[in-house]
C-alpha cells in the first residue's frame, strides 16, 4: 500500500474560505453594531486578530514537525501559548460581559468558525502546492495502486 496525493476538493476549499470569512465578517459586524465601549471593541478585535494568526502558525508548526521540517520547540511553544491565550482571552472577556447569553454565543460560535476556516485555509494551500509540485502528501488516506 502506498500514500497517493488525492488534490483537495473544491468543495472543501470553498467551504474553508467560506468559514474564515463568514466568521470573521459575523464577529466583526457583531462588534461593529455592539453598544459597547471602544476600548471593549478594541479588545474582542485584537483576541480575534491574535487568535488567527496563532491558529496558522500553530497548526502549520504542527503540519512541518508530522513532515520532519525542522522548527524549534521554543516557536512551536510561542504559536501554543498564544493560541491557548487567545481562546482564553476570549472565554474570560465574554464570561464577564454585560451581554445576553444568545450574544455571548454569537460571538463564541462566530470566533471558532473563522479559526476551523483559517486552519483549513492554510492546510488547502499547503496541500494543493503540493500536490502541485508532486511532493507527496501525508493525507493519511491510503490506496491500493496495483
Amino acid at each position: 500500500m502506498k500514500t497517493q496525493n488525492i488534490p483537495v476538493s473544491p468543495a472543501f476549499i470553498a467551504i474553508s474560505w467560506i468559514a474564515m470569512i463568514g466568521g470573521s465578517v459575523v464577529y466583526l459586524a457583531g462588534l461593529w453594531q455592539a453598544g459597547m465601549e471602544l476600548n471593549e471593541k478594541g479588545y474582542y478585535f485584537s483576541v480575534l486578530i491574535l487568535a488567527l494568526f496563532a491558529a496558522v502558525s500553530l497548526q502549520k508548526t504542527v503540519r512541518d514537525r508530522q513532515e520532519n521540517i525542522p522548527t524549534t520547540r521554543l516557536y512551536y511553544g510561542v504559536c501554543l501559548l498564544a493560541f491557548g491565550l487567545s481562546v482564553a482571552l476570549l472565554v474570560i472577556g465574554l464570561v464577564n460581559a454585560t451581554l445576553m447569553p444568545s450574544e455571548k454565543g454569537f460571538y463564541g460560535v462566530s470566533f471558532f468558525m473563522a479559526l476551523f476556516g483559517a486552519v483549513a485555509v492554510q492546510k488547502n494551500t499547503r496541500d494543493n502546492q503540493f500536490t502541485e509540485q508532486g511532493i507527496p502528501v501525508n493525507n493519511n488516506v491510503e490506496n491500493t495502486l496495483e
